[in-house]
């Protein structure tokens, strides 16, 4: 109904219809046929368009009402076969439809309309003192019309700002996302930089080597270029990786050693003094890794255990499995405790920097709650020196 609101006026329309039909059995008296249905259908149509055009319908079943004082009753005789037709509730509706969707002003301009044509038909149809009771009644009807209104309309405005609300929530959850990939790029790229620097500090450094002990140790400056062979693809590799990833200039940092996956142990230590067990399980090769790849591994896994310290609760621990298989490294990154890590659910920034860190090598990442309880991560970096 809300998607297709005609469809629901003229569920109510055809409703007063059928009321309608049952006054055939008993027609006021004074009453034309013809005047009988078309002031009915004055009444009733307009409902079918009362939210497409609120006053539009709602002149249209007034002038209808109007019409009805002049064709309905006996003129000649006060007090005779004066009712309400129940089509005359579409009135109401309409009272409630203008305090609903068009606003008070519009809908108090309607009700004085109203009071005027129910003062008419009391006092002409009825006439004093009888005319009391009914006017009460309708007015009652009336205003509990308005009332209902009012209430419809403040929860549907109320609804309308929480949709507002939430749009503009979503708006900016999406801009601190996008903020923190860019952070983290940034900071990944003056990582991915120290490391190709490095690589470069070797080159030379075994480059002035080699020239130095070319005649006389011919055997060392042969190892020396190898190295430097090595060394330039890898950091070839890495500045790829650089330029892949770089969006716009950062900030200049100051060059430090970075870390790779022969430091996992030492962070593993750190973690266990402040009070979390740490159990690590190293396999494979990972000694000769690509630079910019060991370091991904290490942050993947610092930020891991940052959450298992922030979220996962008293007696916690955590267990991590760093594995290279072929040409690929996984990560398995599992902890226990009482806590709950919704900041992760929702999409904290540390999971969105785990993530960006194993997009920008080629690789994968998976993170959640365990059925057991806990949270896991699990990420697959594909190792290449092409």
């Amino acid at each position: 109904m809300k998607k297709h609101p005609m469809a629901g006026d003229i569920v109510i329309a055809t409703f007063l219809v059928l009321l309608e039909l049952l006054s055939l059995f008993d027609m006021p008296r004074g009453v034309e046929p013809w005047a009988f249905w078309v002031v009915g259908a004055a009444l009733v149509g307009p409902l079918v368009i009362r939210r497409r055009d609120p006053l539009l319908s709602a002149y249209l079943i007034l002038f209808g009402a109007f019409v009805q004082l002049l064709t309905h009753g006996v003129p000649d005789v006060v007090g005779t076969d004066a009712r309400v037709r129940l089509a005359d509730f579409a009135l109401g509706i309409s009272l409630y439809t203008l305090v609903t969707y068009v606003g008070r002003k519009q809908a108090a301009l309607y009700a004085v309309w109203l009071a005027i044509g129910t003062a008419a038909w009391a006092i002409w149809r009825i006439g004093y003192p009888g005319a009391i009771l009914p006017t009460l009644v309708i007015v009652v009807i009336f205003a509990l019309c308005w009332v209902l209104g009012e209430f419809t309309g403040a929860r549907k405005a109320y609804h309308l700002e929480v949709e507002r609300r939430l749009a503009l929530l979503e708006t900016e959850r999406d801009q601190q996302a996008r903020l923190a990939v860019g952070e983290e790029r940034a900071r990944i790229a003056r990582e991915l930089h120290d490391v190709v620097a490095h690589a470069v500090s070797v080159i030379v450094v075994h480059a002035d080597g080699a020239a130095y002990a070319v005649r006389t140790q011919p055997e060392l400056a042969e190892r020396a270029i190898n190295t430097i062979s090595a060394t330039g693809r890898e950091a070839l590799t890495e500045l790829r990786r650089l330029l892949g990833v770089l969006r716009s200039d950062g900030d200049e940092s100051e060059l430090v050693p970075q870390p790779s996956t022969q430091s996992l142990a030492e962070l593993a230590e750190r973690v266990r003094t402040i009070g979390v067990p740490v159990r690590l399980d190293l396999s494979g090769d990972l000694d000769d890794l690509p630079a910019g790849v060991g370091l991904g591994i290490y942050r993947i896994v610092q930020e891991a255990l940052t959450n298992t310290i922030k979220h996962a609760g008293s007696g916690a621990s955590a267990e991590v499995r760093v594995a290279r298989i072929g040409d690929r490294v996984e990560l398995d990154i599992a902890d226990r405790g009482s806590g709950k890590a919704l900041a992760n659910v929702v999409g904290g920034n540390g999971l969105i920097g785990m993530r960006e860190r194993a997009n920008v090598f080629g690789g994968t990442l998976q993170a959640g709650p365990e059925p057991t309880g806990g949270w896991r991560v699990h990420a697959v970096l594909p190792v290449s020196t092409a």
